[in-house]
């Protein structure tokens, strides 16, 4: 894996495009353990969509402010930290407490800044519940995206923590985003070194930061 701009590999990047980002990022108000899983995904979904379908926050002088409100959306919804110790499987356990914080953040930037410009296209795509599964308390919800264009399924799966379900990974087309990354970073640590990883994920995040003012 020379050279940060491939750190999204070419799978993910085909299963995961307009309403399929917007659905991988999808956050949303803390949600009681009572509150089934499905409830909670239809709910931070429905919230993402308000905001990408405010007619006033589609001004291009308001798009950092709407970028800001979907990443404190995705924020309340997302479990960085799961995500974090998932992608990197066994060298989670080599990292300090202070190298894992920082990990986190620097993942959840490369995630929330990856993806951001993406959630904006989309365009009216329809959303199918089609199952729910409940495994103590892990549950996964299996929906389908559908237009006249597209139809792709988007699974989420969720974790049980303090009376919230968290999503700590989501399985776009048959691509999971953890096991995606998981093997990219494996590689990168492999052949090179986690320090090496961390400044990759820190500079392509920097590179897509900055919202372009054309976009609307």
């Amino acid at each position: 894996m020379a050279g940060s701009c491939r750190i999204i590999g070419r799978p993910l990047r085909r299963a995961v495009r307009g309403i399929a980002a917007l659905l991988l990022l999808a956050g949303g108000a803390a949600a009681a353990a009572s509150t089934s899983p499905t409830e909670v995904v239809k709910a931070t979904i429905n919230e993402v969509i308000h905001i990408l379908s405010d007619e006033a926050m589609k001004q291009p002088g308001r798009l950092k402010e709407r970028r800001k409100l979907l990443e404190d959306v995705i924020g309340r919804r997302f479990d960085y930290e799961e995500m974090s110790k998932r992608s990197l499987a066994s060298h989670w356990k080599n990292l300090s407490e202070v190298e894992r914080q920082e990990f986190v953040e620097v993942f959840r930037a490369f995630l929330s800044h990856t993806y951001g410009g993406k959630i904006e296209g989309y365009s009216g795509e329809q959303v199918q519940y089609l199952q729910e599964r409940l495994e103590g308390a892990y549950a996964e919800v299996r929906t389908k995206i559908v237009s006249n264009k597209v139809s792709l399924p988007m699974d989420y799966r969720l974790i049980g923590k303090a009376d919230d379900w968290r999503v700590y990974d989501v399985v776009a087309d048959g691509i999971s985003l953890v096991r995606n990354y998981r093997g990219q970073f494996d590689k990168i640590i492999r052949e090179s070194s986690y320090a090496d990883l961390v400044e990759k994920l820190r500079k392509k995040s920097e590179d897509i930061k900055a919202p372009k003012t054309g976009m609307r």
